[in-house]
């Protein structure tokens, strides 16, 4: 069954490990990530943004297709499924849908709205025991619409919202979501630093995981990181593969390819990636 991701956070901070949050936009990339989380023994946080899940046909679709394979594929490690970049009406409908941990991006509220916003969330999540990502600081680059230029959060203002009691708290430290550009300035690890310390024990979480060099992400973990978000590299992946077979031209004899032989390429493709992710935040084994 879904868990909330907050018990398999608290131990990653206090295991100075991060979990992997790899979005889901269909089954074959649903079944690939749980499959190879439940190979690894590690805990795995799905991500659903609201455009993936318009696309999925809704939310209830979506949850009802993830305890359809947590149940079927025998899934014994905690996964949680969390709505990514969430508007505050889009968390209310993850909450109805049965979504087992959201998060509320008000970063782009004045501070005030976003606090506001964020505390009627922590008081529904609580009484349900749901996990709730709180965010200030805009990550930089686009997801679903949402565009941020990868400002650095301020600590008094992380602070501010930690203290609502929210599970877990993404903060801007210069991330950026997508590909990183050449000129990239990296990641702030003083802005990081001061995060944690005016946020104490709350688990942190670094958004645009995809791009982030290694000594870097290992940095982060080190500085409080709990949950790392890969998307980007799924995708390119997922495309890479998929470009290959077709062009392999592996059809019927002409008369089109099998849909389920076109996507497994893409499939094992993200088995990969998310094996090489879960490997380098150290989750594995920590189911």
């Amino acid at each position: 069954m879904l868990v909330s991701a907050k018990e398999m956070l608290t131990k990653a901070k206090a295991g100075k490990y991060a979990v992997g949050q790899f979005n889901i936009n269909n089954l074959e990339w649903t079944k690939a990530i749980l499959q190879t989380a439940q190979e690894l023994n590690s805990p795995v946080i799905l991500g659903v943004s609201e455009g993936a899940g318009k696309y999925m046909c809704g939310y209830k679709t979506v949850v009802g297709m993830v305890n359809g394979m947590l149940e079927e594929l025998n899934i014994t490690v905690p996964v949680a499924l969390h709505l990514d970049h969430g508007s505050f009406e889009g968390a209310k409908a993850c909450i109805n849908a049965g979504f087992s941990s959201i998060m509320f991006d008000g970063s782009h509220y004045p501070i005030e709205e976003n606090i506001q916003k964020t505390t009627e969330l922590v008081h529904t999540c609580n009484i349900l025991g749901l996990s709730l990502e709180a965010e200030v600081g805009s990550i930089g680059g686009e997801e679903d619409g949402v565009v941020g230029a990868g400002e650095c959060a301020d600590p008094d203002e992380c602070k501010a919202v930690a203290d609502l009691g929210v599970t877990m708290l993404a903060a801007g430290i210069g991330n950026i979501h997508g590909k990183y550009p050449e000129n990239w300035a990296g990641l702030s690890f003083e802005t990081l630093d001061a995060i944690q310390a005016k946020t104490g024990d709350m688990p942190l979480v670094l958004h645009g995981g995809t791009g982030i060099p290694e000594d870097m992400i290992k940095k982060a973990i080190s500085l409080g990181v709990a949950k790392i978000n890969v998307n980007t590299e799924c995708q390119l992946s997922f495309q890479e593969a998929t470009r290959k077979y077709i062009e392999a031209g592996k059809d019927l004899e002409g008369k089109g390819f099998d849909p389920r032989k076109l996507l497994a390429p893409g499939a094992e493709a993200i088995k990969a990636t998310v094996k090489e992710k879960m490997e380098l935040f150290g989750s594995v084994g920590k189911a």
